[in-house]
């Protein structure tokens, strides 16, 4: 549904007065408005800007140390898990905690379960419906993707959203629940699983496995899968035989290409990678120094094809066009967080309630912004020299390499996960030792400082907390939407997401959903509007709806 308004402008300096607004561009919860410029139909220039207020950081100040556990999983209703995986590692830096290694493989298996979960829904529900708008009719495979992803009612969106509440069935039998469970704490789990416990749990994942993995998605099994290694690879496997050329994968490889998702979306072509899940052993007693060489899926940074160890003390948070006082760019633990009136902002050129995180990247002049998420992380994945506990696999940075960072390689990065996140959990169940210890009560220091970071389903997630005098005295969260969604910085530099939008062609302006295509390869935890201008005229185009109801 489409209808035509006009809307004053917001204040953002330069941005023309008049708009089109398309709402809403995501599909999953808060705000987030989009303007950007068009000439001949071509994005050339974009802003986001965060439209709500959250501001955790100010309701944990003065807190016991362990409000954080229960607070910072509310932050989302989608991945509440990955937030209390990193406050509790927070608080197990800054104590100086025992951890079993029962406890850590639980607390790996928990996390890749909820991310697992988020893989199909998130394909089906708000990524791939947009492959049956009307635009692609004359698509090859237009018909088969609608009768394959129309929402509800095509046949793999059923599957793949009704089994994608499978993992998170194995979550809650460790956790008690999910969402919001509270069950990692510092020093390990309050569980104590049963043998019927984990053989309960192996039967869900092989069943989401066998029933949509491999026969919905892949149309083969994932160890053929896996065993693609560059972007040429991949497109040989989509055409190997009649089982994975019918598969979803496969018709989402050749529609993309088709429609051109392969041709827009890059980015800023620079990524970032916390990392994420703990080899028992190495992490027993877990320390911020200790953590990079103890990850299984590793950290690290990617700026100008040259890799670099991730330090968190190179992390920056600016607030030059974020509503909040000053200009300021400092080190969470050292961040500041006092709001400032929209409308005062406004007069300053500010613009979005999102900080804008910076790493200072070695050899740069700083303040580089980096892409989080799924195809960060499978970039840091294709780093050489990988211990033999750690995931090295070079897919995606060949594909980068190849054929470029798109909305195409950023979709395929996410569902790729999926095979090797199944494999990790089903052999973390396997080594549980039932009979040990899942728990060792910590020393709660007054005061220490602490990090904890974990690789949520949309990127690098991560907790700054310094307790003084038994109390939290600072506490800051960066979640990869931050990463990807902040405004430009005191340098004038965009976001990731911003640079990501220009050089879109937008086909029809009346119903662009190339910026949806781009804004959901993201998966941005805000739902966005979008005000579209022309760069000419300044003339407001239109507003309308994609997905109503959704």
């Amino acid at each position: 549904m489409a209808t035509i308004t006009t809307t004053s402008p917001s204040g953002t300096g330069s941005i023309p007065s008049s708009n089109m607004r398309i709402s809403p561009l995501g599909r999953v919860e808060g705000d987030l408005d989009l303007r950007v410029t068009l000439r001949d139909n071509v994005v050339t220039d974009a802003w986001t800007e965060a439209s709500m207020f959250r501001g955790f950081e100010i309701i944990l100040k003065g807190k016991d140390p362990q409000a954080g556990l229960i607070v910072t999983p509310r932050v989302c209703g989608i991945c509440g898990g990955s937030h209390l995986y990193k406050a509790c590692y927070a608080l197990d830096t800054a104590w100086k905690t025992h951890v079993p290694q029962n406890a850590t493989l639980v607390r790996n298996i928990a996390q890749a379960c909820e991310t697992l979960q988020s893989i199909p829904r998130w394909f089906y529900a708000l990524f791939a419906i947009d492959l049956t708008n009307k635009n692609y009719a004359g698509a090859t495979d237009y018909a088969e993707a609608v009768r394959r992803f129309a929402p509800f009612v095509g046949t793999s969106y059923e599957i793949g959203v009704t089994l994608s509440g499978k993992p998170v069935e194995v979550y809650a039998i460790f956790g008690g629940q999910w969402p919001h469970s509270s069950f990692m704490i510092p020093g390990g789990v309050m569980c104590a699983p049963t043998l019927s416990d984990v053989t309960r749990s192996i039967s869900i994942l092989d069943y989401w496995k066998r029933e949509w993995l491999e026969k919905t998605w892949l149309g083969c099994s994932i160890d053929r899968w896996l065993e693609n290694k560059t972007w040429k690879d991949v497109l040989a496997w989509a055409d190997e035989n009649d089982s994975q050329r019918n598969s979803d994968c496969a018709l989402l490889i050749r529609m993309g290409l088709e429609v051109g998702l392969d041709k827009f979306g890059r980015g800023c072509g620079s990524y970032l990678a916390t990392g994420t899940y703990f080899q028992p052993e190495l992490y027993e007693n877990p320390t911020v120094e200790g953590r990079n060489d103890a990850l299984i899926n590793r950290s690290g940074v990617y700026n100008a094809g040259t890799f670099h160890d991730f330090d968190h003390m190179r992390v920056r948070e600016d607030t030059a066009h974020s509503f909040y006082n000053g200009a300021s760019y400092l080190h969470p633990w050292d961040g500041v967080t006092e709001p400032l009136d929209p409308a005062e902002g406004h007069k300053q050129g500010k613009y979005s309630w999102a900080k804008s995180p910076r790493y200072e990247v070695p050899g740069t002049n700083g303040r580089v912004p980096l892409e989080a998420g799924p195809l960060a992380r499978q970039v840091v994945a294709g780093r050489p020299n990988a211990a033999a506990h750690q995931d090295f696999d070079p897919l995606f940075l060949d594909c980068i390499n190849t054929t470029g960072p798109s909305v195409l390689v950023r979709v395929l990065s996410r569902m790729h996960e999926a095979t090797k996140y199944y494999k990790l959990a089903r052999k973390w169940l396997d080594a549980l030792h039932l009979h040990d210890k899942f728990y060792t009560k910590p020393v709660e220091h007054a005061d220490g400082k602490g990090f904890g970071s974990t690789e949520a389903a949309r990127g690098s997630l991560s907790d700054w907390i310094v307790l003084k005098n038994g109390q939290i005295e600072n506490y800051q969260i960066v979640t990869p939407t931050a990463w990807n969604i902040g405004p430009r910085d005191s340098n004038s530099m965009k976001g990731p997401m911003e640079t990501a939008f220009i050089g879109a062609e937008i086909k029809d302006p009346t119903d662009p959903v190339e910026m949806g295509h781009v804004a959901r390869s993201f998966d941005s935890c805000l739902v966005c509007t979008v005000h579209a201008y022309d760069e000419k005229t300044g003339k407001e185009l239109s507003r309308f709806r994609i997905g109503e109801g959704s």
